[in-house]
């Protein structure tokens, strides 16, 4: 997810801004059934638009939501769907992540919460194999490797595991220093890559292979880590599952790490749990980190800028569905960071907790 189509979408500012999201299915029979929930969605969402603002003034929108369902090629969905259209936009958007709910939400805006929950969760980054046959290369986008990197180093097809001098074989110091110097090689070739892409590198290898690059490496930090390898299975589909596992734990670890983080700025008075005052810091630019348990939505009615009243139906006309996509939006365009979590260690602050700059 780019941050810049996030963008696009949160500058949208028209009565009505539609947002349909729905969970999907990337295999047959069952993608079959998301174009017919789909077409329940674009009708409810049809039965509330002329409702509340009749047929002429959104006669565009109402064209656009009567035709996306045929648009949208269901062979290549992915775990959700999400849809943004109002007179003038139209965007459809699949993700590697599920939704949390199949919902329309209408409004004077796009409700982004799932793009930044998406947004928080991709990453792009390296796979290096390191196998029995040599070292490849590869680019990856979550579970999924998009290309591998071919130039002047990668892939190396010499191997780490055997000398060519036979005399050598036998000797287990010879043999670890060749490991090592061909390593540092690797490392080379490695931070290359990084300072041309600027990502990061999750090693198959085996523990002692890693161990090596790690005391060898120019940088260490250019590894997140590494995943056992399986020598009977290094096919790309099978790897970038073993690397993409890898990374959703480190994220599970940083968002816990974030969480913490919120803990300590209590005793600073530097974190914010009302939801209007969470609110007021965003819009204001004084937001840092916000974290928000993906169980919480709240539907708002503006009162002024920035003020609102709580409303429990979010159907009622001009009600924001879910302040806290609006919120999170805030802190991200203004340089902070803002994280869903189903992580209930957050509750013991609130379901919604802001830590501010100042």
């Amino acid at each position: 997810m780019q941050k810049e189509i996030i963008e696009k979408l949160a500058l949208e500012n028209s009565n009505p801004c539609v947002t349909i999201s729905l969970n999907t299915h990337r295999t047959k029979p069952d993608n079959k059934r998301d174009r017919i929930l789909l077409k329940n969605l674009c009708k409810q969402a049809e039965n509330r638009l002329v409702a509340e603002f009749g047929k002429k003034p959104i006669a565009p929108l109402l064209e656009k939501l009567d035709k996306i369902s045929d648009e949208i090629d269901i062979s290549l969905n992915l775990d959700s769907l999400h849809i943004f259209l109002s007179n003038k936009t139209k965007e459809i958007i699949k993700l590697s992540w599920p939704s949390k709910a199949n919902t329309v939400h209408i409004a004077d805006s796009f409700a982004l919460r799932p793009l930044i929950y998406a947004l928080n969760r991709t990453e792009e980054y390296l796979i290096l194999l390191l196998s029995q046959s040599g070292v490849n290369l590869y680019k990856a986008l979550n579970d999924t490797i998009t290309d591998e990197v071919i130039n002047d180093n990668f892939p190396f097809s010499q191997s780490i595991y055997f000398h060519t001098d036979p005399l050598k074989i036998s000797d287990p110091k010879a043999n670890d220093n060749m490991v090592r110097e061909f390593l540092n090689k690797v490392d080379k070739a490695i931070v290359k890559v990084n300072n041309q892409t600027g990502l990061y590198c999750i090693v198959i290898c085996t523990e002692d292979n890693f161990s090596r690059l790690i005391q060898v490496a120019d940088n260490p930090e250019l590894y997140f880590g590494f995943v056992n390898i399986n020598y009977n299975n290094t096919a790309k589909h099978f790897i970038s599952g073993q690397a993409w596992e890898f990374v959703k734990r480190l994220q599970r670890e940083r968002t816990s790490e974030a969480i913490k983080e919120l803990k300590h700025a209590v005793a600073k008075g530097h974190v914010y749990t009302d939801l209007q005052e969470i609110y007021r810091a965003a819009k204001e630019g004084r937001g840092d980190l916000l974290i928000t348990h993906q169980d919480f939505y709240q539907a708002v009615r503006m009162k002024d800028e920035f003020s609102f009243e709580l409303i429990q139906d979010f159907t009622l006309p001009d009600v924001i569905d879910d302040i806290t996509s609006n919120i999170a939006w805030e802190i991200i365009s203004k340089n902070g960071r803002a994280l869903f979590t189903e992580d209930d260690d957050l509750k013991e602050l609130g379901n919604i907790v802001l830590k501010v700059r100042y």
